[in-house]
């Protein structure tokens, strides 16, 4: 994807205004068009969430964040750092709830805004873990998209639809300056290659708040999947956990 006169028209000022102008494209594409680019990005087919919680074993739960203002205008955020809408806390809300009475004895976040203020809420109601520590991995970052941060996906959808699909739900393929789900899915790797080790040794229990690219690494780890239906599967924002006893 490159910067096109239509990108330049309507890519939105962040500062002012981070709603995409979706008149001006309706202008350019035709309504039908764009209402179908729109479906298609917010359509999410996510599936139930794995609950392995058996309690002879240390138990990893895992969630993605709430929904954010670029989750919500359909930017690519990657390595952006934006905030949850009420929308996203409200998720969080959700899932504050269903880990209200886990044991849990470690937090981990990536160190992105999203990721940690969702944990932040999920714990609220948790009074063995709503004290601790958040601690902080960059190796649990949203997956980088480089040159494509803080550009439209819609914009991309009407443009270059293939191109888009090609990247977003590939295993190798990646924007300029960016990362390949490849890539991610190692870094986070390499963070299981510490974490799993420690909950064994310790016998804890831990919970993660992560992305929706690095979370695929966790769930390709635990729920052995091909390159291909890791690329695929989606997770819910916010709202749900999976869990995965270390045996």
């Amino acid at each position: 994807m490159t910067p096109s006169i239509t990108q330049s028209l309507i890519q939105p000022d962040h500062e002012k205004d981070a709603q995409v102008k979706i008149e001006v494209l309706k202008k350019i594409y035709g309504d039908d068009k764009v209402q179908e680019a729109i479906d298609y990005l917010t359509y999410r087919n996510v599936q139930e969430l794995p609950k392995n919680e058996d309690p002879n074993h240390p138990i990893l739960y895992v969630f993605r964040h709430g929904e954010t203002e670029d989750n919500a205008h359909m930017i690519f955020s990657g390595w952006r750092d934006v905030g949850l809408t009420e929308k996203g806390v409200e998720q969080a809300g959700v899932l504050a709830e269903k880990i209200k009475d886990k044991k849990i004895q470690m937090l981990v976040t990536s160190d992105q805004e999203r990721a940690i203020d969702t944990m932040k809420v999920a714990i609220s109601k948790n009074e063995y873990a709503k004290t601790l520590e958040i601690h902080q991995d960059p190796r649990l970052r949203e997956r980088s998209y480089g040159d494509w941060q803080g550009e439209s996906k819609l914009v991309a959808q009407l443009t270059d639809p293939e191109g888009l699909h090609k990247v977003r739900r590939g295993y190798y393929d990646k924007p300029p300056n960016a990362e390949s789900l490849e890539e991610t899915v190692k870094r986070v790797g390499n963070f299981l290659d510490e974490v799993i080790p420690l909950m064994k040794r310790e016998n804890i229990n831990v919970a993660i708040s992560c992305h929706g690219n690095s979370i695929r690494g966790i769930r390709q780890y635990f729920e052995k999947l091909s390159n291909e239906e890791a690329a695929e599967i989606e997770t819910p924002l916010g709202k749900d956990y999976a869990a995965y006893s270390i045996t």
